[in-house]
């Protein structure tokens, strides 16, 4: 068994990533590509979801009515992920059944037909699914709060987009988004479980290898710097709870300051889990949020929101409230926590708790054949498979100078956002 990691690179570009596990007779194949929101731009957003919606609709050689059949018949599952800074596709599937998703992944990397037709309905699924959206209200705070934070940077949209550019994108901007970014040298492919790696390069060498790369110029936006002042924003809606959001500017992901980040989260709201594929959870009763605020009865939950990003992007605090709790008195919880953590050292045993219980999650969202796979592909779209092999490692080295420093320097009361949804008519 090869169960390290090896790296095989393609003359056109395209990057592999196999990680043999043997134990159990899956195979899971993630085809990742560089490419999200953040590479939009003003008048096409939510171009990069809709472009992965349609990469269900078929190729001439699997064609929309089988594409499905293809995976499901053999007892695999298969998805789809569009993000701040990617696009992804997996499969997992019996290892002895692999051959279809591999082939089905390299003929969609270049001959998904777009026809005009599926184009429309497909329109008439993303503004549907923009439309329920706007009537959650974590997501009508979370688009408020993520366009007083960004001024430039494309991480102010939504991924799904604005209506209005989801009413005017044509087919033909579909295809030619498709077609500048889906290609070998804006690809990388993790595939993880019971397969021989020298035997999977060599088909992925006979599907992709000829394949040619693109020399398409793609957005890469500035990093936006700190946020420049503090800002309330007040969002008014239907329903019977009150969501307070508090967000800071976080640090890129491929950072020293973001395993300060996660081990600080952890401790002050119970850790965040990085994984998009679950893999259990972790209680946040030990944290001290949870204890200022939960158990003092002036919220019914708090959580942390740390998120792995090429650009700084932003750390989250989310308390949900009761319609006759103050918001005032939540904010004012929280704020004498954080100036805690900005004029005393944490102490080791809690430093120590935290890590552990931020392992847990971590270890948790790692352990299955999907969640190997996964892990290598995302790690490798903000820096390099190597940042998931070190993690742990890495989060073992933060002590209470390290939390200190990143409490002072990010957690400024003069630069974020506070955002605020009530129900309509409430006061508190």
């Amino acid at each position: 068994m090869n169960s390290k990691v090896e790296k095989h690179n393609l003359d056109n570009g395209l990057t592999i990533l196999t990680k043999e596990l043997h134990h159990v007779p899956l195979v899971s194949q993630w085809v990742w590509y560089r490419v999200g929101s953040r590479n939009e731009v003003k008048g096409k957003t939510g171009i990069s979801h809709w472009v992965e919606h349609m990469q269900f609709k078929g190729t001439p050689k699997y064609p929309i009515t089988v594409l499905d059949q293809a995976i499901s018949r053999d007892g695999g599952v298969w998805n789809a992920m569009t993000s701040l800074d990617w696009t992804t596709y997996f499969e997992t599937l019996p290892s002895h059944k692999m051959d279809i998703a591999l082939d089905l992944e390299a003929d969609r990397m270049r001959n998904s037909i777009f026809d005009k037709e599926e184009t429309e309905l497909e329109r008439t699924v993303v503004i549907s699914e923009r439309e329920g959206n706007e009537n959650e209200p974590l997501f009508r705070l979370g688009e408020a709060v993520q366009k007083a934070a960004f001024e430039l940077h494309p991480y102010r949209n939504q991924v799904i987009g604005e209506l209005n550019d989801l009413k005017s994108i044509s087919r033909e901007d579909l295809y030619q988004h498709y077609r500048d970014h889906y290609a070998p040298n804006h690809a990388l492919i993790a595939i993880a479980g019971d397969f021989d790696t020298k035997k999977v390069v060599t088909q992925f060498s006979e599907l992709y290898g000829e394949i040619d790369r693109q020399k398409a110029t793609i957005q890469t936006p500035t990093p936006e710097p700190e946020l420049q002042k503090s800002q309330w924003i007040e969002v008014k809606g239907p329903g019977d709870t009150i969501y307070l959001q508090i967000s800071y500017r976080s640090p890129a992901a491929n950072s020293d300051d973001f395993f300060a980040l996660t081990v600080m989260d952890s401790l002050l709201s119970g850790p965040s889990s990085l994984s998009m594929m679950g893999g259990g959870s972790v209680s946040n009763k030990t944290s001290r949020l949870y204890q200022a605020l939960v158990e003092k009865d002036l919220a019914v939950s708090i959580s942390g929101g740390v998120q792995a990003t090429i650009d700084p992007y932003l750390y989250e605090m989310l308390a949900i409230l009761p319609p006759d709790k103050s918001t005032d008195a939540a904010l004012k919880t929280i704020d004498h926590e954080i100036t805690r953590l900005q004029q005393e050292k944490v102490n080791p045993q809690e430093i120590a708790r935290a890590i552990k219980q931020a392992k847990a999650l971590f270890a948790y969202g790692s352990e299955s054949i999907t969640n190997q796979a996964f892990w290598l592909g995302y790690a490798s779209m903000f820096a390099d498979y190597t940042w998931f092999e070190t993690y742990i490692q890495r989060i073992e080295q933060v002590g209470a100078e390290q939390i200190l420093n990143f409490a002072q320097h990010y957690l400024d009361q003069d630069h974020r956002i506070i955002g605020i949804y009530r129900p309509k008519n409430n006061r508190n």
